[in-house]
């Protein structure tokens, strides 16, 4: 079906985006319906990085059966790496009240990861009917208000909540995230019953849910006040650890201890039993289980570096991540090669004059 001696049927440059990916297909969004499509061996000895929500070039193939080559990938303004998704609008992340139980530092390791990729957050608290008292409402408040995060509280069985989410959603791109069970899917059914996403029930062993989607994908939502919505529906977020970073890089995922860090004595204070820790001297106003959740992830974070230190396994990566972009490295060859360069063309003027 998509042989390399076809002949391409030339129709001018066509753009869409990736909703959905699965084995070696790619289905993509354009102006002229949906395409099934593979991708072009440059981008495959490229080892190019292919995302859901990616905008691509495409060259048509069969124009009347809907098959393309994706011949390029354009420029995302943002992405995430687990699950793979680009060019995002907005992250919710679903909690539940109950069933699972609330756990607060996975819902600070889903903030920070937010905040590393710098995409905006919103929390959402689901299944708010089966709360025994208003005591970890009045939690969450506390802790999160301050912190300048949108919450809401939801209720997919009985309906609550869901105007004020879809306002969240309207004409934007969203990812939910969020322990399995907690209800991601019967949100999105509770505002589109249409889509019929698979839901499963909690775990009364485990206290956990299962996955039910094997892919991602975006699904469009049409919502009660006309405007249309779309949202990415994931496999999960499953093991986000913080053993990639450096533990100085730790606190800057944290708002209300980044803050204070300034005030440390030490330029490279962890914030843990430091002389002169201004963070320290403020943990009165930083909550309890997000400074627990802090020294949780710089443990990481050092177990990273000691691995890194000792452990000779990292590998020199010939790519950098910087500011929600990746671009390539100058080797250190390279790069003395320039210095070198430079020094000679220097003495020469010098010579010269």
């Amino acid at each position: 079906m998509y042989n390399k001696m076809v002949e391409i049927e030339t129709i001018g440059q066509m753009q869409g985006q990736i909703f959905k990916i699965h084995s070696d297909f790619y289905y993509v969004n354009t102006a002229e319906g949906v395409f099934e499509c593979k991708i072009r061996d440059v981008l495959k000895k490229q080892k190019a990085q292919i995302y859901t929500g990616d905008f691509a070039e495409l060259e048509s193939i069969n124009p009347d059966s809907k098959q393309a080559f994706i011949s390029k990938i354009l420029e995302r303004k943002n992405f995430i790496p687990k699950p793979k998704v680009a060019n995002i609008d907005k992250i919710v992340v679903v909690s539940a009240i109950k069933e699972p139980s609330l756990d607060f530092e996975q819902l600070n390791r889903y903030l920070c990861f937010c905040e590393y990729y710098g995409i905006k957050p919103a929390l959402c608290f689901n299944k708010n009917d089966l709360k025994d008292d208003s005591t970890v409402i009045e939690e969450i408040k506390k802790i999160y208000e301050p912190l300048g995060y949108e919450i809401i509280f939801t209720s997919a069985k009985e309906k609550e909540g869901i105007e004020e989410l879809e306002g969240i959603l309207a004409d934007k791109i969203t990812v939910f995230c969020g322990l399995s069970g907690v209800g991601k899917s019967s949100l999105a059914n509770a505002i589109n019953p249409a889509l019929n996403l698979r839901t499963k029930e909690v775990s009364t062993k485990t206290d956990r849910g299962t996955h039910t989607t094997r892919h991602c994908e975006i699904v469009e939502l049409e919502l009660s006040s006309g405007k249309r919505a779309k949202l990415v529906d994931t496999p999960g977020f499953s093991h986000l650890r913080f053993d990639f970073l450096m533990p100085a890089e730790i606190s800057v995922l944290f708002p209300e201890i980044n803050r204070f860090k300034e005030g440390c004595k030490f330029s490279d204070c962890l914030h843990e039993h430091e002389t002169g820790c201004n963070v320290l001297a403020n943990l009165d106003k930083i909550a309890k289980s997000r400074y627990e959740s802090y020294l949780q992830f710089t443990k990481e974070a050092k177990d990273y570096k000691t691995q890194v230190t000792y452990g000779g396994k990292k590998t020199e990566s010939r790519s950098k991540f910087l500011h929600n972009k990746t671009v390539t490295k100058i080797s250190d060859k390279k790069r003395q090669i320039s210095r070198k360069t430079a020094n000679q063309k220097t003495e020469k003027e010098h010579r010269n004059e």
